[in-house]
């Protein structure tokens, strides 16, 4: 069955970049909408980002700009690409998508997929 899987994360000094991704594990499959949320111990889960194939993403208010989200078509992924990050940004970062593609051969879909987290630490 198809899965998502979360790359990208690691260590990143405040006002740097860094750039996630979320692909399914069946390259037969494609995300056509998606969230991207983050946590942090003792938070709720919170939503950073929503995007839909052919549609403009939309974006929580403390992203103030910074984030982009967008679909690359040649590594099948949907990516979150970070600038000037804070310490505030330091969290997980999970991914949940709906997806298309192929399950035995015919064609299917399954919505709201998690993808495992990757963890994000800016720090100096």
């Amino acid at each position: 069955q198809v899965q998502l899987v979360e790359s990208g994360g690691g260590l990143v000094q405040p006002g740097g970049s860094m750039r996630l991704s979320c692909e399914p594990s069946l390259s037969t499959w494609s995300i056509y909408a998606m969230g991207w949320y983050r946590q942090t111990p003792g938070s709720r889960r919170e939503l950073v980002a929503r995007w839909a194939d052919g549609s403009t993403a939309t974006y929580s208010d403390f992203t103030e700009g910074r984030f982009t989200v967008s679909k690359d078509n040649a590594r099948n992924t949907v990516d979150l690409q970070m600038s000037s990050l804070k310490p505030e940004d330091t969290a997980v970062y999970y991914c949940n998508a709906d997806v298309s593609g192929l399950n035995d051969g015919h064609y299917s879909s399954t919505v709201g997929l998690w993808g495992q987290g990757t963890q994000v630490t800016v720090s100096s």
